[in-house]
């Protein structure tokens, strides 16, 4: 007699994950890039380059290297599709597919030691998100979501 499948966490989760769509992997593997160069930074943040792009609202060398490191990753998986980064502006948006790029979501908190950010990525396919990952690196916590499932 076949054994019932288990539905209760955490065994659950290798079955989910097993049947990620690779999309939403290498965003997956993206967000964790990221989340090495913030980890690293959140170490000695003292010495930071910071930039004020509006009251209250800034950026630094790292959100800029967590993006960078974001779209080269995809960039060599997907080169065809578009990027729309909270750092780098727009490239290649009249693509079918476009990453919309959040580096370091929570940059203040960031800046004041404060372990509340995250990385945010989104997958929008012919104008319908389709996938997403929100990674905690403070947490090691992975969020993701793919539209019908």
């Amino acid at each position: 007699q076949a054994k019932p499948p288990c539905l209760s966490w955490p065994c659950y989760w290798p079955q989910i994950r097993d049947t990620m769509h690779p999309m939403l992997s290498n965003a997956v593997k993206a967000a964790r890039r990221a989340g090495n160069i913030i980890t690293r930074a959140s170490e000695d943040i003292g010495s930071l380059k910071i930039q004020t792009k509006t009251y209250n609202d800034f950026v630094t060398e790292v959100d800029k290297a967590a993006e960078q490191a974001i779209i080269d990753t995809l960039k060599e998986l997907y080169p065809t599709h578009g990027f729309l980064g909270e750092e780098s502006g727009e490239s290649n948006i009249q693509s079918d597919f476009i990453w919309i790029i959040d580096p370091l979501d929570g940059t203040t908190n960031f800046l004041h030691g404060l372990p509340q950010y995250c990385i945010s990525i989104a997958l929008q396919e012919r104008g319908v998100l389709t996938h997403a990952v929100i990674y905690d690196p403070n947490r090691n916590d992975l969020f993701t979501a793919t539209k019908g499932i």
